[in-house]
């Protein structure tokens, strides 16, 4: 058993009780290797800003379980060693068995996801207690889904989405003690969130401020919410990509969730095409290159000037370490 308190990590609890309060989001950023983790915690110690180090079931078979365990004590001895020691969390994103959490709990997670809206309403309620009961023996926090979300990303899939029903929120939370709450407005997973024919995405915010009087001051998380930014979409079809009518959640959207009830935000595919970008783009500038720094180094700053701008302009989240 490796407790996350050990590695230097902190619960979701606290710091979600600042962004309900304070009006902004906390940044939940996924990871699969050294350069995105260290691009995340570089931006997020430049920007004083809490974060979340989300991993995916498929992140944590990739880059194995004891080594991603350290890889999280030298994120936050990496911070310590910046002067801003800001709060890190660690989180399985998208467990979806009680076994995976469990796993996680043990290993130095400092919070969990289990993701049942894929069963049916009692038995989500069922799996999702099981999970909080082993987690709060050992201060993890728990989040839970309500609602599915369309898209393909990892392991997860879904071909339609099923907004979250607002009359099951109080009872859901009741009977699970869940400590946030990921809900579906119309997020997606994944670069095809939304069809260009279909104009601006809109997201269902008649639904998010239903939810928020209904369980008032409670965390809500909002996942599939990248903005899939055109600008990395177009540097990846230049540089021989082929992504045909990629299209996210627009940032002013988003900014207006964080402003309300809405205290976490996934962000993935943003992450992925920013560097997807500047690699596609460094190996077609230079094809004699087969040093992976100097077309990992490029990916990783731009990474970073990423993070920087959700913090600042998107998330709210600067300045709240």
């Amino acid at each position: 058993m490796v407790n996350y308190k050990d590695l230097g990590l902190v619960n979701s609890r606290e710091i979600f009780k600042k962004a309900v309060n304070g009006g902004y989001a906390i940044p939940a950023y996924n990871f699969n290797n050294m350069e995105q983790l260290q691009a995340i915690i570089i931006a997020c110690t430049e920007t004083r800003s809490p974060v979340i180090l989300q991993v995916s079931k498929g992140a944590r078979q990739y880059a194995n379980e004891t080594l991603l365990r350290y890889m999280a004590m030298g994120a936050v001895e990496m911070s310590k060693e910046s002067g801003a020691d800001i709060p890190i969390v660690l989180h399985l994103d998208h467990g979806d068995t009680f076994e995976i959490c469990k796993e996680c709990i043990e290993n130095g997670f400092s919070s969990v996801m289990i993701d049942g809206s894929h069963l049916s309403y009692e038995e989500n309620i069922e799996l999702t207690k099981r999970v909080v009961e082993y987690a709060h023996k050992y201060d993890v926090t728990v989040e839970g889904e309500l609602g599915v979300l369309a898209g393909i990303e990892d392991d997860v899939s879904s071909e339609v989405s099923h907004y979250t029903k607002p009359e099951e929120v109080e009872d859901f939370v009741k009977h699970t003690n869940v400590d946030s709450l990921a809900i579906s407005i119309g997020t997606s997973h994944g670069a095809y969130k939304f069809k260009p024919e279909d104009g601006v995405p809109e997201l269902r915010f008649d639904i998010l401020e239903e939810i928020e009087k209904r369980i008032p001051g409670f965390p809500i998380v909002l996942h599939g919410a990248s903005s899939v930014i055109p600008e990395y979409v177009d540097i990846i079809n230049k540089y021989g990509g082929d992504l045909k009518d990629a299209l996210g959640v627009p940032e002013d959207q988003l900014r207006r969730a964080a402003a309300s009830a809405v205290c976490k935000i996934n962000i993935d595919s943003d992450g992925r095409l920013a560097m997807t970008a500047k690699i596609r783009e460094s190996l077609y500038n230079d094809p004699s290159n087969f040093d992976p720094r100097k077309y990992l180094g490029p990916a990783r700053q731009e990474l970073i000037e990423m993070t920087r701008h959700k913090n600042d302009n998107v998330l709210g989240s600067s300045g709240k370490a």
